[in-house]
């Protein structure tokens, strides 16, 4: 008896520490930071216009470079802004595409002004849970590995989390454009 248990633990662990992969690299992004990487699963199940237009940017080398200008301990880590300020985009908004889905600790969504139909390319990865975005901001992934790299990015130095000298994404990659 004590065998089996031990070997079931093994398997446990063995599992546990297998690298996590989506089923679909065409809607897995890579994303590179300066320590590491971060694999999300898109959600085109939930958010088909937005997964379609992260995409779109990706492809286009948007992304690379773009700082994580405001990061809230406890909160999230929002970036996709080439401006660095909070204010700038790609320049094409996205209507709203709102789902069941809760803002958990991996949730990755669509930062927007206060219109719900205002989301550009400025996206966030949550740190922790926070209900109160629930059914108010777009869900489009979910990070499936590296969430020990998404929690080193520099947070910001007061309440409203901008950060003086934010760390930067090297570069997004669709999964299945890589070689």
């Amino acid at each position: 008896m004590l065998k089996k248990i031990v070997l079931a633990a093994v398997l446990v662990l063995a599992a546990a520490f297998q690298p996590a992969q989506a089923a679909d690299p065409e809607n897995t992004l890579i994303m590179d930071l300066p320590w590491g990487q971060v694999v999300i699963e898109m959600r085109p199940d939930l958010a088909p216009k937005h997964v379609e237009r992260i995409k779109e940017l990706t492809r286009k080398g948007f992304y690379n470079g773009t700082p994580f200008h405001r990061v809230i301990e406890g909160f999230m880590a929002q970036g996709g802004d080439p401006t660095g300020t909070g204010t700038g985009g790609s320049g094409t908004k996205l209507a709203a595409e709102f789902s069941g889905e809760h803002f958990v600790r991996g949730v990755v969504g669509m930062a927007r002004a206060s219109s719900p139909n205002s989301a550009d390319s400025q996206f966030y990865i949550m740190l922790a849970s926070a209900p109160s975005l629930d059914g108010k901001y777009t869900i489009w992934g979910n990070v499936i590995q590296g969430m020990e790299h998404v929690d080193r990015i520099t947070k910001g130095t007061d309440s409203s989390g901008v950060v003086p000298n934010p760390d930067k994404v090297v570069r997004m990659r669709v999964a299945a454009d890589v070689k």
